[in-house]
């Protein structure tokens, strides 16, 4: 729902989180600045559903890896990354907002790091054309 990164959801932590705003702030992120990520209806209602502790997810970054990899193996699964998440949940918002907020909201000060996770095809476009 937030496209964030392993570490900034593992630190996470409840007077960060403002639900009635829909935001949770982030202090410590990958390129070293503070960021407010927009939360959308669903990531507050899971966020809701959760115990009120901090850290929000109870878990630490190493926790949340391993967690992911003994998940991925069960299934079945062969080199999926907890990062491929990211990039999944990057290429859905590209299709609900424009460039310049989507790279606000995940955190790149670079657009041209966002081709990465752009992925829409000319079929998709033309769509959005009409």
């Amino acid at each position: 729902e937030t496209a964030m990164r392993a570490g900034e959801i593992a630190g996470l932590v409840w007077d960060r989180v403002d639900l009635a705003k829909r935001v949770a702030r982030l202090d410590h992120t990958k390129n070293g600045r503070p960021r407010d990520v927009p939360l959308s209806r669903e990531a507050v209602r899971l966020l809701e559903a959760l115990p009120h502790a901090d850290p929000v997810f109870g878990l630490e970054s190493r926790q949340l890896d391993a967690l992911w990899r003994k998940l991925r193996d069960r299934a079945g699964v062969a080199g999926l990354t907890f990062h491929d998440s990211r990039h999944a949940a990057i290429t859905r918002l590209s299709k609900k907002l424009d460039v310049l907020a989507l790279a606000r909201m995940v955190g790149h000060t670079d657009l041209r790091q966002l081709q990465t996770y752009y992925n829409e095809t000319a079929e998709e476009l033309a769509r959005r054309l009409d």
